[in-house]
């Protein structure tokens, strides 16, 4: 076991395995966050007057997105490590299963898994959190709204991280990624009934 989680802190030490990290969690992030004020204004127009009712939604959606978000990357990342692992068998002529070399991949792809499985977590479950107190709190609409705030905010750091270790002005870099929520809040307003 200790050698496993050496193996994860290495990995995460690694600049190539932290920058595919950084794209699948926020991408899944991103996704995450759209899903969720799509499904916190849909159910409000859709009449939905239990706060309880959006958040079982919600967590329905955050499981699904989340294993898809998990799943899938771990099998992309499986094959293009074997891919290179193969390769490298080919170039060095030698069989490099249960090498460093491998345990390397190996755990970097399970860093890469998890990191793109939280994105969509953060991005649809703290959006949520307004329905939680919806009753208490807040009314149905006043759910909403500061469901769509924080997601929006969700954006924007998002948007601000990447501005940051782009080297991007990170407050011009979070207000194009919190747009993107206000389009989804106000697209799915003027959907059809």
């Amino acid at each position: 076991m200790s050698s496993r989680l050496d193996g994860i802190v290495d990995a995460i030490g690694r600049e190539e395995v932290r920058a595919i990290a950084r794209r699948y969690f926020i991408s899944n992030g991103f996704d995450g966050t759209l899903t969720g004020i799509g499904i916190t204004v849909g159910a409000l127009l859709s009449g939905v007057d239990d706060g309880g009712i959006v958040v079982r939604i919600g967590l329905s959606a955050a499981v699904g997105l989340g294993t898809s978000a998990v799943w899938s990357v771990w099998e992309i990342e499986r094959a293009e490590t074997l891919s290179e692992i193969r390769r490298l068998e080919a170039a060095m002529l030698v069989d490099l299963d249960d090498t460093r070399i491998e345990h390397q991949h190996q755990a970097g792809r399970l860093v890469n898994a998890v990191a793109s499985g939280l994105g969509p977590l953060i991005g649809i479950l703290l959006p949520l959190t307004p329905f939680a107190f919806e009753g208490v709190a807040f009314t149905m609409w006043g759910a909403t709204v500061a469901s769509i705030g924080l997601a929006v905010a969700v954006l924007g750091v998002f948007g601000a991280y990447m501005g940051s270790i782009s080297g991007q002005r990170w407050y011009v870099a979070a207000a194009r990624m919190a747009v993107a929520g206000l389009v989804v809040a106000a697209v799915t307003v003027v959907l059809p009934a």
